[in-house]
C-alpha cells in the first residue's frame, strides 16, 4: 500500500466524533425548544434561556457544594487554547464549507466561521438550494437570526438574485413560522433592513449609493429584475416585514 492510500483512522475519529457532538447539541436544543413551547413561556428571553441551559445537567445527591470539583460544571463556557491542529483545521473549513447535515452546517458555522463576511461568503457559496435541503426538517435555535443579519450587513447589488433565492429556500424551511416569531428585535430590525437594501437595490437606474449603473445592474437583463421584483413582493409578505 502507497503513502497516499494509508487511512489516518485519528482523523476520521475526530471527524466522527465532532459530527456526533454536532448532532447531540442539536438534537437536545432542538427538545428543548419543543418542550419551552409547550411549556407556553412568557417571554422570548426565558425560551432563550431554556434553550442555551439544555446542556446542563441537575445535581445528583451525591453531589456537595464547595467540594473538590475534578470536572467543570457548565464546560461549554470554559476556555481553552487552540491548538496548531485545529488553527490548520479553521483554515480548511473556511477554504471549503461544505456540510451535508444541519449537524455539520451548525458546528462549522458556529466553531470557525465568526466574522460576518466569512458567513456571508458562505452562506453565498452554498445557495438558496442546498440551504433548503440542510435544513428542510428545521433551522436550529438561534441560527435564523444569525444567517439574516449576515446578509444584512453584506448583502451587494451583484449578489441580490442569489440572496433572495437563499431567503426563499430558508422560508421553505419546517417551522419557518415559528423560528421566525423567534427573533429577537435586534434580528428583526436585521431582517427588516436587509429587505429595504433589496428594495432600494431596484429602484433607481442613476447612480446612487456611490454605485454605478453597472454595479446596480438594472439594464441589462430586464426579464430577471421582473422575476426578481416577482419574488421580492412575495417575500416581503412571507417575513412579515412591513
Amino acid at each position: 500500500m502507497e503513502r497516499n492510500d494509508i487511512i489516518d483512522f485519528k482523523a476520521l475519529e475526530k471527524e466522527l466524533q465532532a459530527a456526533l457532538t454536532a448532532d447531540e447539541k442539536y438534537k437536545r436544543e432542538n427538545a428543548a425548544k419543543l418542550r419551552a413551547v409547550e411549556q407556553k413561556v412568557a417571554s422570548y428571553e426565558e425560551f432563550r434561556g431554556i434553550v442555551l441551559a439544555s446542556h446542563l445537567k441537575p445535581l445528583e445527591r451525591k453531589d456537595k457544594i464547595g467540594g473538590k470539583r475534578t470536572v467543570p460544571w457548565n464546560c461549554h463556557t470554559t476556555q481553552r487554547g487552540t491548538s496548531q491542529d485545529e488553527a490548520t483545521e479553521i483554515t480548511q473549513v473556511k477554504t471549503l464549507f461544505q456540510p451535508e447535515t444541519s449537524a455539520e452546517f451548525y458546528r462549522d458555522w458556529r466553531r470557525y466561521l465568526r466574522s460576518g463576511p466569512e458567513r456571508y461568503q458562505a452562506l453565498l457559496q452554498l445557495g438558496g438550494p442546498k440551504l433548503g435541503h440542510l435544513f428542510q426538517t428545521d433551522v436550529g435555535f438561534g441560527l435564523l437570526g444569525e444567517l439574516l443579519v449576515a446578509l444584512a450587513d453584506h448583502v451587494r447589488p451583484a449578489d441580490r438574485l442569489v440572496v433572495l433565492g437563499i431567503l426563499r429556500s430558508l422560508a421553505g424551511t419546517g417551522r419557518f413560522t415559528l423560528n421566525l416569531s423567534l427573533l429577537s428585535h435586534v434580528e428583526r430590525e436585521s431582517c427588516r433592513g436587509l429587505f429595504q437594501k433589496l428594495q432600494a437595490m431596484s429602484a433607481p437606474r442613476s447612480t446612487k449609493g456611490g454605485f454605478s449603473q453597472a454595479e446596480w445592474g438594472l439594464e441589462e437583463q430586464p426579464g430577471v429584475l421582473q422575476e426578481e421584483e416577482r419574488l421580492l413582493k412575495e417575500l416581503l409578505g412571507v417575513y412579515r416585514v412591513d
